[in-house]
């Protein structure tokens, strides 16, 4: 695997005795999601009795590379050159399944697209019921058995609609095409009509709702049995050299590429700190594979020239921490680790750890700082680094003390979710972060009002017991309450929120750990802490899908959002993801934000509820369009006629296409209301609507109908009466020039047959049922155009207002119209 080589078809798996760093290609293209160089390592030792996916459990990533990423540096063991097993090729690859999923898209079960389906049944029925009235009619009237089929067909083609689909099409393309201007990238496009309904948005903390980058506090050592004060840092002041300063050097991902240092920012952070430097190792001994850091100049004096980072065990979600086997020039080996503060104590002789760990954490945490807990030991002397296992690296000990991060929350955040709370649109954090950081974060966004209780849930089933316990706390009073069986448990959480909340708001928070047992133990209380749960930490990639997906159990319409890796499960399984990054989620990410703001997310409900009333507003005017021309054809066929080919074609073109092209022009309206528009076409409001318009225009035409045979100057057999009905001297004489275009025009022209039968449709009826219906549809798409509160005014719908400009451009004179007066 020589560097620069891009395996674009292949997946790989690394044996033992390799290691290589790489970079994607395309950040588009690659599966894991990384914009950063990713340290890959070989398979772990084992006694090769189980598959090697089994042994790595989780972090079996960390050994696969993933198909379209480039490698940038490949490693052997100093003897062969570094080697892969190929393990799937083509769509068989993770970037293959990704690609498909996008060519192929999982159908989308909205109610809308039942529902039309649905209506769409219901106009076949109608137009059932039309042949067999048209059948009957012009079968009892001797009609030639070709004709009546004619006829009978032509209501199918007038009852269903056929440019319905194109018409709920159009609203979604021009919403696109909004949200492209305001740097929202949609990939999915029938999920836009979904975001109208989202009444729960899940948001990941760092770099969504928090500023990107990590800025350094400072550091809390351990000594003994207490904590030393806080050592800030101070710009341009390095870190004095220590087991802290040497963690701070050594344990990171970090890669020089082309001169640069790269990696992790929050690596990157912690390592310029120190004010140390990366280079390659030109040793062909011992050191061949090693990555060499030293001091710098204005690095802090050191008793050592430098340190060889000769294997590393890189951090991992799931395990939440990360070691390195290091050795000083021709010094001691040294084992550093660094990860989450809770994870590493367990790794760490008791000793080590003073007995106010946990207050002195909280302390922090409570804050809003990142917490990262450093440790150490040295390895005996003789001991070979490279026969080493993770679990003989990790284990005994010496607590170091914590690295603290400063990590801001944006400027944007709290203003954007007090929008969406206004809007009674659910706010709830999920994140990988220590779980007091993000309930105080929680507070600072607003997810947490003032005068909330915030109850700590906490779950835990122990090796060899049947039974997990769950436990829960108000957070500010640090009152436990435990269950010790089940039926405790059930009349505790299921009864209501724990003694001494009162009437007031609460919001239960819990870990990624507890968030499992509570899943697997307690699978019937999970719905309860759901609804009133807004924090979730330590949660992995995992587990942030399967919340998502439990929220969507309850009937939530969830969004995700979210800028890293550890999200493209949960965007892409959520009713809408919106993605922050172009790089990491965009491609698991329906919806993709060229701006790294949460001020997307109520953009997009916007325009998602206003592309979701603009397509039912556009269903039910085709449908009532359809509807209004059956009833007229219904009527017309009574007297064995039906509209002429240029009134279809005007209705169908003139009218109906330039409505639906410019009734989906309306933008969205400003501000969110707290309701969200209808989901359902056969909701009653919509049903009622539908049913009071089709009986107005069946009363329209009806009495049209009736009435216009009713006037003084009508005559079914004379077809100029109107025009002069007292006058017999205008009888003889030549027809004015739209009659004799209309009437005599057609006898006087070519095209024997086709004339007649164009003439044969000519009738006052004919002439005031194709108006009325005409004049009905045009007020039907004015009162389906609705505005307010989803919808901006149809009167600023300026593009829609020059399109029916174009329109009135047509010559009637070249319809088949009979005028009903001079």
């Amino acid at each position: 695997m020589p560097p620069g080589h891009c395996p674009a078809c292949p997946e790989r798996v690394l044996p033992q005795g390799t290691e290589s760093r790489f970079a994607p290609s395309s950040p588009v293209w690659s599966p894991p999601g990384e914009s950063i160089p990713v340290t890959k390592t070989c398979l772990p030792r084992d006694n090769g009795q189980q598959p090697w996916q089994a042994s790595c459990a989780d972090d079996y990533r960390r050994h696969v590379l993933f198909c379209g990423t480039q490698i940038i540096q490949a490693k052997g063991d100093g003897r062969e050159p570094a080697k892969a097993v190929v393990l799937r090729t083509g769509f068989n690859t993770a970037k293959g399944d990704l690609v498909r999923s996008i060519l192929y898209p999982k159908p989308m079960n909205f109610r809308l697209y039942r529902d039309a389906i649905r209506f769409l049944m219901f106009l076949i029925g109608i137009a059932g019921i039309g042949m067999v009235y048209t059948v009957c009619v012009f079968a009892l009237n001797g009609e030639a058995a070709g004709e009546v089929v004619k006829k009978a067909l032509d209501v199918i083609t007038i009852a269903v609609p056929p440019a319905l689909p194109a018409a709920l099409t159009s609203g979604i393309i021009y919403t696109q095409r909004r949200l492209k201007r305001k740097g929202i990238f949609c990939i999915s496009p029938q999920r836009i009509n979904v975001c109208g309904q989202l009444n729960l948005i899940c948001f990941d903390k760092t770099g969504t709702l928090t500023e990107d980058g990590l800025d350094l506090w400072g550091l809390v050592l351990a000594k003994g049995q207490s904590f030393q004060n806080a050592c800030s840092f101070s710009p341009g002041s390095p870190v004095p050299w220590g087991p802290a300063c040497g963690a701070m050097v050594s344990c990171h991902s970090l890669v020089l590429l082309d001169g640069q240092v790269q990696g992790d920012p929050l690596d990157l952070k912690m390592f310029e700190a120190t004010h140390w430097e990366i280079e390659e190792s030109k040793d062909d001994g011992e050191l061949a594979c090693a990555m060499i850091v030293k001091p710098g100049p204005k690095a802090s004096h050191a008793p050592i020239r430098g340190m060889a980072i000769l294997h590393q065990f890189p951090f991992s979600s799931a395990l939440q921490r990360m070691s390195v086997i290091v050795q000083e020039f021709s010094g001691d080996h040294h084992i550093f680790m660094k990860g989450a503060p809770e994870r590493v104590t367990h790794f760490c002789h008791p000793n080590s750890v003073p007995p106010s760990f946990t207050s002195q954490l909280q302390f922090y945490t409570s804050r809003g700082f990142r917490v990262i807990a450093l440790a150490h030991k040295t390895l005996p002397a003789g001991m070979p680094a490279a026969s080493l296992t993770r679990e003989d690296v990790e284990s005994n000990l010496t607590f170091l003390g914590f690295l603290i991060l400063e990590n801001r929350l944006k400027r944007e955040t709290r203003p954007v979710l007090e929008e969406l709370t206004a809007a009674r649109i659910r706010n709830v954090m999920v994140t990988g972060d220590n779980i007091q950081t993000a309930i105080t974060v929680a507070r600072e966004a607003g997810m947490i009002l003032p005068g909330s209780r915030v109850i700590l849930v906490e779950a835990s089933a122990q090796v060899g017991r049947p039974l997990a316990s769950i436990t829960w706390k108000l957070v500010e009073e640090s009152k436990i309450d435990r269950c010790s069986g089940p039926e405790d448990r059930h009349s505790a959480l299921g009864g209501g929120p724990p003694s001494g909340l009162g009437s007031s708001p609460f919001h239960f928070c819990m870990s990624g750990s507890s968030y499992e047992v509570i899943t697997q133990s307690f699978g019937h209380l999970l719905p309860k802490l759901l609804l009133n749960g807004t924090v979730f930490a330590r949660m992995s990639p995992a587990q942030k899908a399967s919340l998502v997906q439990e929220f969507q159990k309850m009937d939530y319409f969830v969004g995700m959002c979210g800028d890293g890796a550890n999200d493209c499960g949960a965007l892409k399984v959520a009713h809408a993801g919106i993605s922050l990054s172009e790089q990491e989620a965009s491609v698991a990410s329906p919806f993709t934000s060229r701006t790294p703001s949460v001020e997307c997310v109520p953009e997009l409900i916007r325009q998602g509820r206003a592309a979701l009333v603009t397509s039912f507003c556009m269903f039910k005017y085709m449908a009532l369009y359809s509807i209004i021309q059956y009833l007229g054809i219904l009527l017309l066929y009574w007297q064995l006629n039906t509209f002429g080919n240029y009134q279809f074609l005007f209705q169908d073109l003139a009218i109906t296409t330039l409505i639906g092209m410019t009734m989906s022009l309306n933008g969205a309206y400003p501000k969110l209301v707290p309701f969200r528009p209808a989901a359902r076409l056969t909701s009653p409001p919509l049903l009622l609507s539908v049913a009071l318009n089709i009986l107005f225009s069946l009363a329209l035409q009806v009495c049209g109908f009736v009435l216009v045979q009713k006037q003084p100057w009508y005559s079914a057999d004379d077809l100029l009466s109107a025009c002069a009905p007292r006058n017999t001297s205008l009888m003889g004489s030549p027809a004015p020039t739209g009659l004799s275009q209309g009437v005599h025009g057609m006898r006087n022209s070519t095209g024997g047959e086709e004339k007649e039968e164009e003439e044969s449709y000519q009738s006052y009826e004919n002439t005031t049922v194709w108006l009325l219906s005409t004049i009905n549809c045009l007020l039907v798409a004015v009162v389906f155009s609705k505005g307010k509160p989803f919808r901006q005014p149809v009167h600023k719908n300026c593009k829609g207002a020059k399109g029916g400009r174009r329109g009135r451009k047509a010559r009637p004179g070249t319809f088949s119209l009979m005028p009903v007066s001079c």
